[in-house]
C-alpha cells in the first residue's frame, strides 16, 4: 500500500484548471512508485469568506474528474478555513512489493527519459504578473500539466524500470541530484535534449522568475554539480524551474530506451524525449 499527501496553491486563477492539475500534481506520487491509484481523500483550505463558494465547486470537481479518469474513487475529505485557497489530495494505491520503484535504482548505463517538459513555474508567475497571455498559457501549458502520468508509467513498467522521479518543486536538476546519489553514481544531461514548454525562456529573459529558483540553486550548490555547456541566465535559471504536476524521469538501459521512447510516443505521451544517463563515475550532476 502506498500512501501519499500532497497540495498546491493556485497556479492559474481558473478553478476547474486548478482543480485537475492539483489532483493530477497529487496522483503522481503514486505513479512515480510503480502504483496503482486506488482512493483519495480531497484536502482543501478555502477563504470561504473572501470567495465565492461556487470557486470551491469547480476546483472540488476538477479533482474529482482527475480522480476519475485515473480510475481511483473520490472517499471524502477534510477543509480548512484559510486565507489561501490550496487543494491537494490524500491518496492511496497499491504496488506489489517486489516491483516497488523508487528514484534509487539507476545504474550505470541506464538511459534518463523525460515525460513532460520543464518551465511551469516561470509561466504561472508571468500568467499572475502579466508578461504571459492567459489564453497561451491554457492552449499550450495547461493540458500537459492536468494531464496523468499513469500512462507513462504504464509503458515504463513493460521494460526494465530500474528508478523513477517524478519533477516537482525542486526542478529538474534537484531531483537529478537525488537519482545521482541513490545509486552512487554520475548523471550525464544534455542540455539541447531537455523540452522546455512554450514562452518558457522568453519570460526568464523578460526578468520574470519563480520564489523557488534561488532556494533550488543553492540546494544543488551543495553536492557535486557541474554546468560544462555555455548558458545564458535565461537558459540557466531553466535548470532551477519548479515543477507542478510535472513529468517522469524514467531510467531504463540504454538498449531499451529508443522502444520505451516509442511505446510512450504511442501511447499518447509525445514529449517523452532521452535527456541524458547514468555513468559509473563519482556521485553528482553534470550539464553538457
Amino acid at each position: 500500500m502506498i500512501n501519499t499527501v500532497d497540495f498546491i496553491t493556485p497556479p492559474v486563477d481558473d478553478p476547474y484548471w486548478f482543480g485537475q492539475i492539483s489532483a493530477a500534481n497529487s496522483i503522481s506520487d503514486v505513479y512515480s512508485m510503480g502504483g496503482k491509484p486506488l482512493t483519495a481523500l480531497n484536502v482543501v483550505m478555502f477563504p470561504s469568506k473572501q470567495l465565492d463558494m461556487g470557486m470551491l465547486k469547480d476546483i472540488l470537481r476538477g479533482g474529482h474528474d482527475k480522480v476519475v479518469e485515473a480510475g481511483a474513487c473520490l472517499v471524502g475529505g477534510h477543509t480548512v478555513d484559510d486565507e489561501e485557497p490550496k487543494y491537494g489530495l490524500c491518496v492511496n494505491g497499491t504496488v506489489h512489493p517486489d516491483r516497488v520503484i523508487t528514484n534509487a535504482g539507476s545504474r550505470p548505463g541506464d538511459a534518463l527519459i523525460l515525460t513532460k517538459p520543464l518551465g511551469s513555474g516561470v509561466l504561472f508567475n508571468a500568467a499572475r504578473s502579466g508578461k504571459l497571455m492567459y489564453k497561451d498559457l491554457e492552449r499550450e501549458i495547461l493540458p500537459s500539466l492536468a494531464a496523468l502520468n499513469g500512462a507513462a508509467m504504464e509503458a515504463a513498467l513493460q521494460f526494465d524500470l530500474h528508478a523513477c522521479t517524478d519533477v516537482t518543486g525542486f526542478g529538474i536538476l534537484g531531483h537529478l541530484i537525488e537519482v545521482a546519489h541513490g545509486c552512487d553514481a554520475k548523471v550525464v544531461i544534455k542540455y539541447n535534449q531537455l523540452p522546455f514548454y512554450p514562452y518558457a525562456k522568453d519570460m526568464y529573459k523578460k526578468g520574470e522568475s519563480t520564489g523557488s529558483n534561488k532556494a533550488n540553486r543553492a540546494m544543488v550548490a551543495k553536492h557535486n554539480f557541474e554546468l560544462s555547456v555555455s548558458l545564458d541566465t535565461a537558459e540557466e535559471e531553466l535548470l532551477y524551474d519548479p515543477q507542478t504536476s510535472g513529468g517522469l524521469v524514467l531510467a531504463v538501459p540504454n538498449a531499451e530506451a529508443d522502444d520505451l521512447l516509442r511505446a510512450l510516443h504511442n501511447t499518447g505521451v509525445t514529449a517523452a524525449v532521452k535527456i541524458g544517463e547514468v555513468v559509473d563515475e563519482p556521485v553528482g550532476v553534470v550539464v553538457e
